[in-house]
């Protein structure tokens, strides 16, 4: 299953450093998420693993369920954002591609 979509990078709001940030993915593609996967035996903090891909950047981390937001949420971590000189508000194009249940 895969999803491409624009996405704004926010701060987690409990970190303070800056290391982490994040992006929501769309509530449509969150629900297919979450019906691909919710059979299965969840992991910890119901994360899902993706791979994705940022400009130039590819990496494989999970998603984790965001009950505020209704949506998945994916971690940017900050070498990445400097690869693709994204900053904190700004947008770009997300490729997602769920790892589960195949892998």
């Amino acid at each position: 299953m895969e999803f491409a979509f624009e996405a704004v990078l926010f701060l987690w709001e409990s970190r303070t450093d800056a290391e982490v940030a994040l992006v929501s993915v769309p509530v449509e593609a969150s629900e297919e998420i979450r019906d691909l996967v919710g059979g299965g035996p969840p992991r910890g903090f119901g994360a899902v693993r993706v791979e994705v891909q940022v400009g130039l950047s590819r990496w494989r981390t999970s998603v984790f369920p965001d009950a505020g937001r209704g949506a998945y949420v994916l971690p940017v971590k900050r070498a990445v954002r400097r690869a693709q000189a994204w900053e904190l508000g700004g947008t770009a194009t997300v490729h997602l591609r769920v790892l589960e249940p195949d892998v």
